[in-house]
């Protein structure tokens, strides 16, 4: 089940950017996420439309929307990825938004693979103020 995001997720959801972010970004120091823990605990989550997937009231994944577009966060706890978790949130954010955008580092090979399959186009490429990283953007929109 999807549902929107509630205070009481912080912590599970909070645990899940945090363990994502350590495997899937391990090009970059952990140091660096650990920095922007709480930023993001007390000020992304706060700002973001965020919503969970649950299966018995324990959250297994997440995504969080920014000014109604883009894509601030997409990260499923690594014991239920490869389960079409990632797949279900992004279609149920489709059915919501007419357009999303994100940003994804190049190296992160098997986030653009599944953005791609998406339907997500990469439309620029340029570096992270903040990592120096080189990301690309990519974007949907509904054609309709």
């Amino acid at each position: 089940m999807i549902r929107i995001f509630k205070e009481e997720d912080t912590t599970k959801v909070m645990t899940i950017w945090t363990k994502g972010n350590f495997k899937s970004h391990d090009f970059i120091d952990k140091d660096y996420w650990l920095m922007n823990f709480n930023k993001v605990k007390n000020e992304y989550l706060k700002q973001a439309k965020t919503y969970v997937y649950t299966e018995l009231d324990d959250i297994k994944g997440f995504i969080s929307i920014i000014d109604n577009r883009y894509i601030g966060a997409l990260f499923i706890s690594e014991e239920y990825k490869r389960q079409g978790i990632g797949r279900k949130l992004i279609n149920h954010c489709k059915e919501i938004y007419n357009e999303l955008t994100l940003e994804v580092y190049v190296q992160n090979i098997d986030a653009i693979l599944f953005y791609t399959a998406m339907g997500f186009k990469n439309i620029k490429v340029q570096i992270d103020e903040n990592t120096k990283e080189k990301q690309y953007v990519m974007e949907w929109k509904n054609d309709i």
